[in-house]
């Protein structure tokens, strides 16, 4: 079942996702409002949504015109729905107090996208940066009115789903524990009060809302898995109702910006302008695109960025991508692999167009599948097809130091001409000892001669090349169904999940 889960959730991108989970909500809220469940009638939420969805979609257009950036047309939707499950809805024709809170809510949202960003990169989460301010600066405070428990069920359902895609379980865990732990502290003396505070705090409250949309919004979290749990706890610990500074109560909005400060001292800021300087085919229908960014950049080998391409008439994968770069940090560019396929996305229709000379925008580097600290661990690299791309990184980067290390490569293509890099293979085994394995799993279609293997990567394949292999960590990249089968056939070999590191980033597809 979660197999079948995950191939439909590949053929969406994350951004897309998080959209039509929002409008799912807004349907079930307007069901319940229709049915008397929720005081919000139908029309009220069709009101206050549109209006919302005006506010930012024109600042953010005055916005990116002045600023001539591009922008993400679903990022600016999904603001405005967050907004609109915050802000009480319009009670009638004549309701100043919305039309303030909620205009100037839009305004600000947006805005901070722009101003209250350092090297391109926005700081704090749209939606709860306007909430604080208007609230200290109007006096209008957001009510949040999400949280109830007739929205449960759907809140839960659609959030472990973009938990899910997203990959932030971790971070969604931590501040679900926190929190609940710091409940159940408050009203530790009395078992029926901690009943009651757990039931109204899990229910009846926005705190999954929170979690699963705001917490994780990508452009806001920490890259790595232990500052995730971090930040998480952290916000977890001010998110709860009863905890104070004398008498100053936070709100979920507060504790998500002061989480926000926090990611922002210890998270990488850059939000680059990469320029295509060269565009060479590899493979087939594989390609390299080598951009010359704007600015100098750190990375590790290995690492990824998000890449956002404005395009007209995006399909249902949006604008945005995450690719790992093939590049080594010992580069003076940013170079990406891409395989292409005969129905291919708008994106890559677009990406496929570029000449030199033309530009896109990439930030959010992050990712943790880099080689260990400890240059003795001996090591085994399983990639298939285009997932072939961060051990490019990552042996180029060993060349370029003059750094050996103990590792196996195994390389598994459908025929010949897929296979790519086989320059800086080459150069890894001459100079570095490190062998690499090619096998395609085209039987009919081998060539002649063919010195390599055939088939599948499969345990035998593995003992026979690395015997040792109980001793050795194991690097996989590559499709998701082929990531998670060789993580099974890996474990029934004896393997722990702590020798098996996989190359996973938010809404891979």
């Amino acid at each position: 079942m979660l197999n079948f889960i995950d191939r439909k959730l590949n053929v969406v991108t994350m951004y897309r996702l998080v959209l039509y989970y929002l409008l799912g909500l807004l349907v079930s809220a307007g069901v319940l409002g229709y049915l008397g469940l929720i005081p919000y009638n139908p029309l009220a939420l069709i009101l206050s949504t549109i209006y919302i969805g005006f506010s930012c979609w024109l600042t953010n257009l005055i916005f990116s015109r002045v600023w001539k950036v591009p922008t993400n047309i679903e990022s600016l939707y999904i603001t405005a729905l967050i907004l609109v499950f915050i802000i009480t809805p319009l009670k009638s024709f004549s309701d100043p107090s919305f039309y303030i809170l909620a205009g100037w809510a839009s305004i600000i949202a947006m805005a901070s996208k722009y101003i209250l960003a350092i090297r391109k990169k926005h700081i704090f989460n749209p939606a709860a940066i306007a909430v604080v301010i208007t609230a200290f600066v109007l006096g209008q405070s957001a009510s949040w009115w999400i949280g109830t428990a007739w929205m449960f069920i759907p809140v839960l359902v659609g959030g472990l789903l973009l938990t899910r895609k997203l990959i932030r379980t971790d971070l969604v865990v931590s501040f679900l524990i926190v929190s609940i732990l710091l409940v159940i502290f408050f009203h530790f003396s009395d078992l029926t009060s901690i009943w009651i505070a757990g039931e109204r705090f899990l229910l009846s409250s926005p705190a999954f809302f929170f979690a699963f949309l705001m917490l994780t919004e990508p452009l806001t979290t920490p890259p790595t898995k232990v500052l995730r749990i971090i930040y998480g706890a952290m916000v977890g610990l001010l998110f709860v109702p009863a905890v104070h500074i004398g008498s100053f109560y936070f709100t979920p909005e507060l504790a998500l910006i002061i989480g926000n400060i926090f990611v922002y001292i210890v998270s990488p800021k850059e939000k680059l302008v990469l320029r295509l300087k060269e565009l060479k085919e590899i493979g087939r229908d594989t390609y390299d695109f080598i951009f010359t960014p704007d600015s100098k950049f750190n990375f590790k080998a290995g690492q990824y960025l998000e890449w956002t391409l404005a395009h007209v008439h995006s399909d249902s994968r949006g604008n945005r991508r995450y690719f790992t770069l093939a590049s080594s940090p010992t580069e003076n560019s940013a170079r990406i692999g891409v395989k292409f396929y005969p129905e291919m996305s708008s994106f890559k229709k677009k990406l496929l167009s570029l000449k030199p000379g033309d530009t896109l925008v990439a930030s959010q580097r992050a990712g943790e599948f880099t080689l260990p600290k400890d240059k003795n661990k001996k090591l085994v690299f399983l990639a298939g097809g285009i997932g072939i791309t961060p051990f490019r990184s990552m042996l180029k980067h060993l060349i370029d130091k003059k750094e050996k290390r103990d590792i196996v490569m195994f390389y598994s293509n459908k025929v010949l001409e897929d296979v790519a890099y086989t320059e800086i293979f080459d150069q890894a085994e001459e100079e570095l000892g490190v062998r690499t394995v090619y096998t395609l799993t085209d039987t009919a279609t081998l060539p002649n001669p063919w010195l390599g293997e055939r088939g599948f990567i499969t345990a035998e394949m593995i003992k026979k090349y690395v015997p040792d292999y109980r001793e050795r960590y194991f690097y996989i990249s590559g499709p998701h169904m082929m990531v998670t089968a060789f993580e099974e056939t890996l474990q029934s070999m004896g393997l722990s999940k702590s020798q098996i590191k996989t190359d996973f980033f938010p809404g891979f597809v």
